[in-house]
């Protein structure tokens, strides 16, 4: 079961993380996912899910807003390609790049989760 505390002091740390970091985007989500295994206090696999949770939220909401900022920054520029036609567009040529991204993050923070996890000891 999820503690949705952790859950989403992990998604909001995600997002800065993805935001404000980018260059240290790899190592930021290694200690966020830390920090969300152990804030949630239910041993191992209770620490790989609330990370890996808080991971995917991260970057479904990241990535809507990156298509988003895209789409309205470009619109000026692209003419006909802005607005609906260049929301659509961009979302669905970045769909296969969306399902990567949740895919490596789930699995990098559920690991560091899990590890934070197993530190709390708080359950076996």
């Amino acid at each position: 079961m999820a503690k949705m505390n952790s859950v989403i002091l992990g998604f909001l740390l995600t997002l800065v993380v993805y935001l404000f970091f980018g260059h240290y985007e790899f190592w930021g989500l290694l200690i966020v996912g830390f920090i969300v295994g152990y804030m949630a206090h239910e041993g191992i696999l209770g620490g790989m899910w609330n990370a890996a949770l808080a991971g995917a939220f991260g970057t479904i909401v990241a990535s809507v807003l990156f298509i988003i900022l895209v789409t309205i920054g470009g619109t000026a520029l692209m003419g006909p390609l802005g607005g609906l036609t260049g929301f659509t567009i961009s979302g669905i040529s970045s769909l296969f790049v969306i399902i990567y991204n949740i895919i490596k993050y789930m699995i990098v923070m559920g690991i560091t989760g899990a590890l934070g996890g197993a530190l709390s000891k708080e359950k076996n």
